[in-house]
Parts: structure tokens; C-alpha cells; sequence
């Protein structure tokens, strides 16, 4: 293709950002338009704040336009005004229907982060590290009417190892599709990539997380909950209920923890240990909190919150809470 490929990119999560970055420096790319969710209040001032995505294109010295509905007849009207090539889709947060889809030449393309067909929908991160699997990845797919289950036009692979965090996890995704990103767009819109069907034999869904996900049962087991301090870091974490010595509960997230082998413990009862927090878990194990933070405090050393204790144990409520 001679000309440069017009593209419009809607995004909003921190993922789409190392992709909007390296479509904005490829040779042979014109973003036509970058679109975003709109600005949401956020931090305890609730001060409007705009998605990852939005701030990146700002600092791009692009102006993205923010939209609560991309299927309205303006945002049509001015789609097709524009007349692109392709629309990349990264992590938007909002359903695309058949008149926007159909308005771009070459389609619609969307980077979703994980080895189709496996996590279809919301949560495919968190999904992948809480099942601790052995691989992840992202996949640049045909868009449909379907949730996620259009063709797959390039799978991109990578191995964990059990240490990642979401949130790191998401930037390693965006980095790894960033570096493809440009030869892929080219590709499809010159009809050189043709998108393969996905196996429905194999398909798993995995729904929006939501604050209950996060809460802490200590009758699992410890990997379970070791799994759990990672996939849903930082939001909502893995929360628990904790009884300190003066008779108060708090509420705390695990922040970082590891499996702690040689321990028997009832579940949510801690090990006698100076500056070290040993938590009793189902099935005879035992995790080990490194970092903790409590609501309203700061995050601090597992060592730093015992000495709060003055030498005196605080214990996890095992139940699970129930939701409100």
C-alpha cells in the first residue's frame, strides 16, 4: 500500500497505551482519530481524571475525543466522515454495533489480552494469573457481533512464571502486542493476514471482576490465595478481615505474600513469630503476608504492622464475609 492506513483507535486501559504509542511513531500509519471513554471522578477529592488511554494521546500532543456511546447517529456520522481504514479496539469498555463495525473499510480489529479462545470478555488477566496457567498472551481478532469470538488474525504468546501481577502483566501484554501492532494493522488492511476461526470446543468467558471477588477465605489454600493477591492487584485486591488486640476489626489487603511450608495452623490464625506474619489456610498450608495495607493507611511491611501489635497477635476472621 502506497498511501498511509487511516486509523481510529478506541481504547482506555492502561494496556492500550503502549499500542496507541507505537501506532503514533510507525511509518505508514495516519491515526485519524483517538477516542476514549469520558473523564471519571477519581481519588478521594473525586477530581475528573481521563482514562489511561486519553491521558497518553494528550501527551501525544493528540486530542482524543471522549464518548459515553460510540453507537449514536453523531459518532456514526462522524466515523464515516472520516472514512478509515481500520478502528483498533483496545480495552474500550463499551459494545460496538453492527453500524459501527461495518463503517471502517477493512474492518475492525481488537487486541484482546489473552490466547483465544480461552477468557473471552472482561477479565482475561486476572483470570489467567488466578488460575496460575502457564501461559498467557494477546490476539489481534476480527471484531463480530459476538462477545471476543471473531477469527484471530495473529496469537502472540507469553510464558509466566508465577510472579506476575495484573497490573504489571498488562503492560508487558500492551508492550509485547505494541511491537506488532503496526506490521499486523498493515497486514490485515492488504489482506495478507486471514483471521482463523476460533475452536468452540475450547472457549472459557470470564465476567467483570467486581469488589466482592477479592474477598479473602482462609479455609482455601494458600496458593489460592497467594494467586489471588496478584490477579486482582491493584483493584479490588484481596481483602480480608482482620482482628487486632485491642478487639477492632479492619478490613486489609494482601498486597504480597508467598506459600510458607512447615506450618499448621487453624485458617486465619498467625504463627508465633517476632516481625513475621504467618496466616493458617485450608488444606493444611499457610501463607506468609510480606506487605499489607490497611484501610485508610499506608502500605507497610508485614514486620511494620506486627509491631503495631506490641507483641501481641491479630487474627484473620476465616468466614467467608458475605456481600453487600
Amino acid at each position: 500500500m502506497n498511501s498511509k492506513l487511516k486509523v481510529v483507535f478506541l481504547g482506555s486501559g492502561p494496556i492500550a497505551v503502549p499500542i496507541l504509542r507505537a501506532l503514533a511513531a510507525a511509518q505508514g500509519i495516519d491515526l485519524a482519530a483517538v477516542v476514549s471513554q469520558p473523564d471519571r471522578p477519581a481519588g478521594r477529592k473525586r477530581v475528573p481524571t481521563p482514562t489511561p488511554l486519553a491521558a497518553a494521546a494528550l501527551d501525544l500532543g493528540l486530542t482524543p475525543l471522549r464518548t459515553e456511546d460510540v453507537n449514536v447517529p453523531e459518532f456514526l456520522d462522524f466515523l464515516r466522515g472520516l472514512a478509515p481504514d481500520l478502528l483498533c479496539v483496545v480495552s474500550f469498555g463499551q459494545i460496538l454495533h453492527s453500524d459501527v463495525l461495518a463503517a471502517p473499510k477493512s474492518g475492525c480489529v481488537n487486541v484482546h489480552a489473552s490466547l483465544l479462545p480461552a477468557y473471552r470478555g472482561a477479565s482475561p488477566i486476572a483470570q489467567a494469573i488466578r488460575n496460575r496457567d502457564a501461559e498467557t498472551g494477546v490476539c489481534f481478532m476480527a471484531m463480530e457481533r459476538g462477545l471476543d469470538s471473531g477469527g484471530v488474525y495473529r496469537r502472540l504468546s507469553l510464558p509466566l512464571d508465577g510472579t506476575e501481577y495484573a497490573d504489571e502483566l498488562e503492560l508487558r501484554l500492551g508492550e509485547l502486542a505494541a511491537s506488532h501492532a503496526a506490521e499486523t494493522l498493515r497486514e490485515i488492511a492488504a489482506h495478507r493476514l486471514v483471521p482463523v476461526p476460533q475452536d468452540p470446543a475450547k472457549v472459557t468467558v470470564c465476567r467483570k471482576i467486581t469488589k466482592p471477588d477479592g474477598a479473602v477465605d482462609w479455609n482455601a489454600s494458600a496458593a489460592v490465595i497467594e494467586a489471588m493477591s496478584r490477579a486482582y492487584c491493584p483493584w479490588p485486591g484481596a481483602t480480608a478481615r482482620c482482628r487486632i488486640p485491642d478487639g477492632r476489626e479492619i478490613a486489609v489487603t494482601l498486597r504480597r505474600c508467598r506459600e510458607a511450608a512447615g506450618f499448621a495452623l487453624a485458617p486465619g490464625r498467625c504463627a508465633e513469630l517476632p516481625g513475621r506474619l504467618v496466616v493458617g489456610c485450608g488444606g493444611n498450608s499457610a501463607l506468609e503476608i510480606l506487605e499489607i495495607l490497611p484501610s485508610g493507611g499506608k502500605l507497610m511491611s508485614a514486620a511494620a504492622f506486627r509491631n503495631g501489635m506490641r507483641g501481641k497477635l491479630p487474627e484473620f476472621i476465616a468466614e467467608f464475609p458475605a456481600e453487600n
